[in-house]
């Protein structure tokens, strides 16, 4: 790296920032809030948890969809482009969950979020690799996806005082992410031909073991924050407990960069990916063992501490593994596989939890997370290190 790299780490710490809003919106505002909403749109519109869980399930076929069509659209308008587009279209899907109570519309909003967050999601990856290959550091690539704590955290402190009134939290969601959109529209600007960042090739194939891991990571995780507050309400849990452990979850999120990002830039790919699996299956397993506040309430500090960490690890595996040329091709492959874990995820852990109890949610994830870090053990070692040669775009 040049000389003037340390004067770059300043410059690619504030477009860091600034991109993750888009996480903050993608992830934070448009998926995991509905965690929040679930109870009071299950109670006013008289759903079973099947149907809640189907309501994920259409957001993550969705987010297949936009991870199919995202090379597509950054071929035809660049990744800065695709960038933009996917917030924009972000806020007005959630404005769109608050037109209507019909099954089928809210249905289709969900799946909308879905498709404009995937793009957002790889087009901000590819972005905030590249602000960390110019930087030499792996920090861009972790504030990136610790934006989403700043989402939940929005979520976390505002949603619950609304009550049963869903239809005015959502059209709160979309006016925050229309903020978010405004704020981050200059960070998405890459310095790039708006076309050369769709060029390259697939290469999922070496890194199977990190793929197959991610699938059942993406149908694992997502059902625990989807039936969070369920199961605190069913377990009683008061308004504050709600809120505090909510924003303690989304607050873990955002200090996540501080406690992972040395690991994900120093030990062997694989190694931080299955450390963070098993973290985030204990977690998650914690709140089964003693469903008290403090105990749920570290469960969530755990969780938010790692589970965004997983998508970062992914994405610096990627960048270590695979020519520059190809990161885009690749992570969108990346993004395929995990959409379609998180599609199928909330739908069979609902229909299981509505003949047990919302428990068998938090059980889900802590299974499949722990099959995941197993895995990534099994699936053998990567080379970290530089990537393999090819052409950069700086």
């Amino acid at each position: 790296m040049t000389q003037t790299a340390p004067k770059a780490k300043p410059r690619a710490a504030w477009q860091a920032g600034r991109l993750a809003l888009g996480t903050a919106s993608a992830l934070g505002l448009a998926r995991f809030a509905y965690g929040l909403l679930l109870p009071a749109m299950r109670e006013d519109l008289r759903w079973t948890l099947a149907e809640a869980g189907a309501m994920s399930t259409a957001n993550g076929l969705g987010y297949l969809l936009g991870a199919l069509v995202t090379a597509a659209v950054v071929r035809r308008w660049g990744t800065a482009a695709a960038f933009r587009i996917g917030m924009a279209l972000t806020a007005v899907s959630l404005a769109a969950t608050a037109a209507s109570d019909a099954y089928p519309a809210l249905l289709a909003a969900r799946t909308a979020a879905g498709a404009a967050g995937a793009v957002v999601f790889v087009a901000g990856g590819v972005i905030a690799s590249r602000v960390a290959a110019r930087a030499a550091s792996s920090a861009p690539i972790t504030v990136y996806f610790a934006g989403t704590g700043l989402g939940i955290v929005v979520s976390g402190v505002s949603i619950p005082a609304l009550g049963e009134h869903w239809r005015l939290a959502w059209v709160g969601l979309a006016v925050a992410a229309a903020l978010a959109t405004v704020a981050s529209w200059s960070a998405a600007s890459t310095g790039e031909d708006a076309h050369a960042a769709a060029a390259g090739r697939v290469r999922v194939r070496p890194l199977w073991g990190a793929a197959l891991a991610y699938l059942l990571f993406a149908a694992g995780y997502i059902t625990y924050i989807t039936f969070l507050s369920a199961y605190l309400a069913d377990q009683h849990a008061s308004l504050g407990q709600v809120v505090l452990t909510w924003t303690a979850l989304g607050l873990a999120v955002i200090a996540a960069p501080a406690l992972w990002s040395r690991p994900t830039a120093e030990w062997a790919a694989t190694r931080a990916l299955a450390t963070l699996l098993a973290i985030l299956a204990g977690g998650a397993a914690l709140a089964l063992a003693a469903p008290t506040p403090p105990v749920v309430l570290a469960s969530a500090i755990i969780y938010g501490a790692t589970f965004m960490g997983v998508p970062a690890a992914i994405t610096a595996l990627i960048k270590s593994n695979v020519p520059p040329a190809d990161w885009t091709a690749t992570l969108a492959a990346f993004t395929t596989v995990f959409a379609a874990g998180q599609t199928a995820g909330p739908w069979i852990a609902g229909m299981v939890a509505d003949h047990t109890s919302t428990e068998a949610t938090l059980a889900w994830t802590a299974i499949l997370c722990a099959a995941a870090s197993a895995i990534t053990i099994a699936g053998g070692r990567t080379h970290p290190g530089a990537p393999r040669p090819g052409p950069a775009h700086n």
